[in-house]
């Protein structure tokens, strides 16, 4: 399964569900046709922490369409809760009446249009019990806790520390963020003629997932659930999880004995499903005078809900990003009233990455060096921690590579040194790490003797072009053409796969479709070979190939696919394909049927350590007199391994740079701390960046072969371009100022 420089992996090709997408033509689950559907709309909580006493209903069922209003009593028991993203314990909605967070779900209001549910839902008079709220870290009645796991610990780093004649001791942190991807949060459900199969259209990353969290939740066979999601339009994370609604949206058409449709809106989607945690960290770093690192310790801090345990624990990745024989980690979580924190775009190492890179650069400041050249005193080659090497390690050539298309050798180091007319011009680099994750997967696969294939799997397009992807690569193992292979995902009655998270979504899904390619080729050879005539009567069959719709052997021989696929089928050859990467579980593949949350096989890996690497270069312009800050340019050199499909690696890349860039200069969730309700609920006030905020984002590809990290050797994408960009902007910030910011995001106000 080696790659092959000279086929379709590693040739831009165009997206084959681009045409669909841009046309309109696409269904995304709200927009899948259900016969005579109702419509719901939640009824959320305005307090933060309480009891529902009571509800007054009769305005609202008296409005016009209105058919049935669900509420905790009515429904109490009739629906188990979802697990939280850790799969323990979480919030709750409308099991009892608890209010765990503000914006909880509390009622869910059917009507028969929408406009009727909208109006009867605020018509709903609910009765408060209300409680004091903890917000946030520092409030009143929040309960800090260390995380129950091993920290990555190696030597007496406090020891070092105390010792090392250079030391950073720092704190930073990072707000809340919220993932606000342009399709609303929506589900629909639909039960058949007999009450006895549910189908779920709903916008997920996770289908075999959904799917059994459905049946769990309504105590029925995952069998007779069907979930469908054809496209997701965008999730980064928030789409992954176990989500309440979806059991509701089926109680209620099963109540209803009719299809019922619900759209959150905006605002609801911020408070009914995950979100980036807020974090504080305390970075100590020591250092010989000679750049050479003696000590690292870094405990962080994470909120959450009351219930949940989850926490992203970022220091599993930086305690390994730099050579250091005494490194000390801690990670803890703090119970405040509010919803449960998740998955967001790079969960560990984009809040963790910024303590680490911006102290790593406080300390270049300390000893008077250049910010790459300590980076590369601190190179491994081996995981400081427990000794492995990784299985490919480019950060240094990415540093470099950066390095000469920003122009870094231009930049003078002294702060406030670069300047032009009244705009002072800092420049900020960072490194960027993400490990390298892959899972079980199953595949569907058909060859026709017309040369078309066609693709079968549970896979998900949640924008990235991943059904490009698999498409390039059983063109590129079939000797076909992309154009020639269909691909058909997004659907639970499909071979699964992992879940579309932890950038684990290419080299899951191309492995699997190369091993079940490979499975075609081989029976293709071994009938050629053991014809009694032929092209290939008595050949080895190991050196036969599939090329350019024919089977190809040494010296130019070959025959149509036609002929070679008659010997083994009189009409389409059909394989099913199973990959279980070595060090999974034997339990995985069944796992992975059963919807429970499949084991990725990356961080825990006992042979190597395996990560894609980067580096963040920045240009920030900081207004002399009004501090307005402008980002004309930044340059991201990212080394992932075979990059299948550089067209759409390139868009994924320069996506997460931009969010970078919005992470550290625009993105954070208020909180109201007197009752911790979020304020900035929509899209006016929730900052992200736009075209004006963003010039010119150069993303380089790193040419890199690693053959030990999967058999394709191909590393994520989806996740690594945002990690390092908010503290090489923090890093410009202070060279173009000589003012640190240690919490994000950057505004004006910081710097005035």
């Amino acid at each position: 399964m080696a790659v092959d420089a000279g086929g379709l992996i590693g040739k831009p090709a165009v997206r084959i569900d681009g045409k669909v997408k841009v046309t309109g033509e696409a269904h995304y689950p709200s927009d899948e046709p259900v016969l005579h559907p109702a419509y719901a709309y939640l009824v959320t909580s305005p307090i933060a922490k309480g009891r529902v006493r009571g509800m007054n209903l009769d305005a609202a069922r008296a409005t016009p369409g209105v058919l049935d209003i669900l509420n905790h009593q009515n429904v109490n028991g009739q629906v188990q809760p979802p697990p939280g993203p850790d799969g323990k314990a979480t919030t709750t909605s409308m099991e009892s009446d608890r209010v765990w967070n503000d914006g909880q779900i509390v009622a869910v209001v059917l009507a028969e249009t929408y406009e009727a549910a909208r109006e009867a839902a605020y018509k709903v008079v609910v009765d408060y019990a209300v409680e004091t709220p903890s917000a946030t870290f520092d409030s009143p009645g929040a309960d800090a806790q260390r995380k129950v796991e091993t920290d990555p610990k190696v030597g007496d780093a406090a020891a070092a520390f105390a010792a090392a004649p250079v030391k950073i001791d720092e704190r930073y942190s990072t707000p809340t963020q919220h993932h606000n991807p342009m399709e609303l949060f929506a589900t629909t459900c639909v039960w058949d003629s007999s009450g006895a199969k549910l189908t779920v259209y709903e916008a997920t990353q996770n289908i075999y997932g959904l799917r059994g969290s459905a049946a769990r939740q309504l105590g029925i066979d995952p069998s007779t659930v069907l979930t469908v999601s054809h496209y997701c339009g965008g999730g980064f994370g928030s789409k992954g999880p176990a989500n309440p609604r979806t059991a509701w949206i089926a109680l209620a058409a099963k109540r209803l004995r009719r299809p019922v449709k619900l759209v959150a809106t905006r605002p609801q989607g911020f408070t009914t499903t995950t979100y980036r945690a807020e974090t504080r960290h305390h970075v100590q770093l020591g250092a010989t005078r000679e750049g050479r690192l003696t000590a690292i310790l870094h405990e962080g801090w994470e909120v959450s809900s009351r219930p949940s345990s989850y926490t992203v624990s970022g220091t599993q990745c930086t305690a390994l990003l730099y050579a250091c024989p005494n490194v000390t980690t801690q990670i803890n979580v703090v119970h405040v009233d509010r919803a449960t924190a998740g998955y967001m775009r790079a969960p560990p190492v984009t809040p963790y990455m910024f303590a680490l890179e911006s102290a790593m650069d406080e300390l270049a400041y300390a000893l008077n060096m250049d910010p790459i050249e300590l980076r590369r005193i601190n190179d491994t080659q081996i995981d400081p921690i427990l000794g492995l090497p990784f299985s490919s390690r480019s950060v240094m050539k990415c540093l470099d590579a950066g390095a000469a298309r920003f122009g870094w050798r231009r930049r003078t180091p002294a702060p406030g040194s670069m300047r032009e007319g009244d705009w002072l011009i800092g420049w900020g680099c960072a490194a960027s790490m993400y490990p390298s994750n892959i899972g079980s997967g199953t595949v569907r696969l058909s060859l026709t003797p017309t040369g078309k294939a066609t693709v079968q799997m549970a896979a998900h397009e949640i924008g990235t072009g991943a059904y490009t992807t698999v498409a390039v690569v059983a063109a590129d193992r079939l000797g076909l053409q992309v154009d020639d292979i269909t691909v058909q995902p997004g659907e639970s009655d499909l071979p699964p796969v992992p879940r579309a998270g932890g950038s684990n979504n290419a080299a899951s899904t191309c492995n699997v479709v190369a091993k079940a390619c490979e499975e075609v080729r081989s029976r293709l050879a071994v009938a050629a070979v053991g014809a009694n005539a032929g092209a290939f009567s008595g050949a080895d069959p190991a050196t036969l190939r599939l090329a350019g719709g024919a089977l190809v052997g040494p010296g130019g021989r070959q025959e149509p696919l036609a002929t070679a696929l008659a010997r083994v089928t009189a009409g389409t050859l059909e394989v099913h394909g199973e990959n279980v990467p070595d060090g999974l579980p034997p339990t995985a593949l069944a796992d992975l049927y059963n919807g429970t949350d499949a084991i990725l096989r990356g961080e825990q890996r006992k042979d190597v350590r395996a990560f894609a690497f980067g580096a963040q270069f920045v240009e920030v312009r900081i207004h002399r007199q009004t501090r307005e800050i402008r980002t004309p340019r930044a340059v991201a050199a990212f080394a992932a391994g075979t990059i299948v499909n550089p067209f759409t690696a390139r868009s994924q890349l320069m996506g997460g740079a931009i969010w970078g860039l919005g992470s550290a200069l625009h993105e954070a969730t208020v909180i109201d701390l007197p009752t911790a309700r979020l304020v900035n609920t929509n899209f006016a006030d929730y900052m992200i960046p736009v075209n004006a905020d963003v010039g010119e984002v150069d993303v380089i590809l790193v040419p890199e072969v690693d053959t030990r990290v999967n058999p394709m050797g191909i590393k994520g994408i989806g996740e690594i371009g945002i990690v390092g960009m908010n503290a090489a902007v923090a890093n410009a910030v202070y060279h173009a100022t000589g003012k640190r910011i240690r919490d994000l995001p950057i505004r004006i106000e910081k710097l005035l």
